[in-house]
């Protein structure tokens, strides 16, 4: 139970859902975990429920100033930042590209592309004194085998794909390691925007091409998470994680 010990992690998005498995389990490899939100309560529960090794922060990834404020919150309580999880993720219902409007879009962009150009900045020069680190960014299956009905989040996750491969070969050199995982629709506060309504007809729809036959949980995202994190993975980067029980092969 000590993969991650001595560890200090910061996760985005970590009120809930994939985020909120990554921060638990992680904690339980014995890293720190900076619990970083939107969703102020959401992480404060995350937070106090894992206890004395996690501290909450309230963030808004859209804004590099709240990231480097969640960067600096983790150097502050913890001393530095060894791994940067970039989950926060968001998405237009599914449906129609074209009925699909320029705030929407936006936020797509400036959540799922922008902060991890944010959260690159504000981690890549610790870690690089530190002597290395690791980034892992949440993709999806979207980017590999996109939906119908959900063009321009597949597109934002093609983007993080392509980002993540190009971030390794840049950063190798630095010893900082990049990597992102690409999970299938799972039991999170999203899926019902991925599946346009969420109806026992629609769910069965999205399980047909999933071959295992089942949705992703947080747990299943966090234990691949949690290995790429892990020094198990030293020799891993550049690498878009399939956690989709099938669906892309």
């Amino acid at each position: 139970m000590d993969r991650l010990k001595d560890k200090v992690a910061i996760v985005t998005g970590a009120a809930s859902g994939f985020g909120e498995g990554m921060a638990r389990r992680f904690a339980e490899e014995g890293a720190k975990v900076v619990v970083a939100d939107l969703n102020a309560k959401g992480a404060a529960r995350v937070a106090e429920e894992i206890g004395k090794q996690a501290i909450a922060v309230t963030t808004d990834v859209s804004q590099r100033a709240e990231i480097d404020e969640a960067v600096y919150a983790a150097k502050s309580a913890f001393g530095r930042v060894d791994v940067m999880v970039n989950n926060a993720g968001y998405t237009h219902r599914n449906g129609d590209l074209l009925e699909v409007d320029e705030p929407t879009f936006d936020l797509i962009a400036a959540i799922n592309m922008k902060a991890i150009y944010f959260s690159t900045l504000a981690v890549v020069p610790m870690m690089e004194r530190q002597g290395g680190g690791v980034i892992i960014n949440t993709a999806s299956t979207a980017g590999l085998r996109p939906r119908p009905g959900l063009t321009w989040y597949n597109a934002s996750k093609g983007w993080v794909i392509t980002a993540t491969k190009s971030m390794a070969v840049e950063l190798a050199p630095k010893k900082i390691r990049v990597n992102c995982l690409c999970p299938v629709a799972g039991e999170t506060g999203m899926l019902a925007q991925f599946m346009g309504e969420d109806t026992p007809e629609r769910r069965a729809q999205f399980k047909s091409v999933i071959p295992l036959g089942r949705f992703s949980t947080p747990l299943d995202i966090a234990n691949a998470a949690l290995w790429l994190a892990s020094d198990e993975a030293a020799f891993i980067t550049g690498v878009a994680l399939e956690v989709d029980g099938g669906r892309c092969v």
